[in-house]
């Protein structure tokens, strides 16, 4: 199978410890593709060393944010002011990962809430994109958005688990869509069923790098290079090439993250 250059692999945590033997190797490999790939903060740290990653190498950008796992460690307002002089730099392209989530409950859902309210203000005031992590919390999330009317700020749902009814509510207020590993699996039909309808210019892929291996590797640690695996199945539900989706996500992850190539 011939490999596909110039993918852009929206959102990975390649500063995650289970990169440190090979981390250079990958990238040189992702280098050698031509790929593009978002390094995505989870809390201060992780959002630092995403950055100083980024800041290495040409095609990979950061993203910087609290994580709903680690919403009870958020602190207003000094994270606040980190966070928007980071979003100052040339190579931090986004305020994520933020969101809500309820499958794990590792924050009290109530701070969970408080916090991604506070950060999609901060992301409004800026003036920059969002990358949202909502699970089992759809509701909650569609809600607290839509009451931010005009100034909830472009975002883009990662790793989307949301049925095609909530997916048109998130569309509706202006959201990307971005697809990872489930989207390949078997019994994923009704993430399937949405990645049919989105529109073209929604859409977005991604890995969540070392999660959610997508099939045929699926078990396996995950990395940037699987997204080809993403991009063929979504080609392959949307009925059109690999090379047009990924040339179409690539368009669309610039577009969305203000980068100019």
């Amino acid at each position: 199978m011939e490999p596909l250059f110039g993918l852009f692999d929206t959102h990975a945590h390649l500063n995650d410890p289970r990169f440190d033997e090979d981390r250079e190797e990958v990238l040189k490999d992702m280098d050698r593709l031509g790929m593009y790939n978002v390094c995505v903060g989870a809390d201060m740290e992780s959002s630092r060393t995403g950055i100083e990653l980024a800041e290495r190498h040409p095609r990979l950008y950061a993203a910087v944010g609290v994580h709903p796992h680690d919403a009870k460690s958020y602190r207003d307002p000094e994270d606040a002011v980190q966070l928007s002089a980071w979003l100052a730099q040339p190579k931090v392209v986004a305020l994520g990962e933020i969101g809500l989530d309820y499958y794990y409950d590792l924050s009290p859902r109530d701070v969970q809430q408080t916090v991604f309210r506070q950060q999609l203000e901060l992301a409004s005031e800026l003036d920059v994109p969002v990358i949202l992590h909502i699970r089992d919390a759809h509701g909650d999330a569609i809600r607290m958005m839509q009451e931010m009317g005009k100034r909830l700020p472009h975002c883009v749902v990662h790793c989307s688990s949301a049925s095609w009814e909530s997916t048109k509510l998130y569309l509706k207020m202006g959201c990307m869509i971005s697809y990872a590993g489930p989207v390949t699996f078997k019994k994923s039909l009704h993430l399937q069923e949405a990645a049919r309808q989105v529109p073209d210019d929604r859409l977005l892929i991604e890995t969540d790098s070392p999660y959610l291996a997508p099939e045929p590797v699926r078990g396996t640690r995950n990395d940037p290079r699987n997204v080809a695996h993403i991009c063929r199945a979504l080609a392959g539900l949307r009925e059109t090439t690999p090379e047009a989706l990924c040339a179409r996500t690539r368009e669309n992850a610039m577009a969305f993250f203000r980068i100019n190539p």
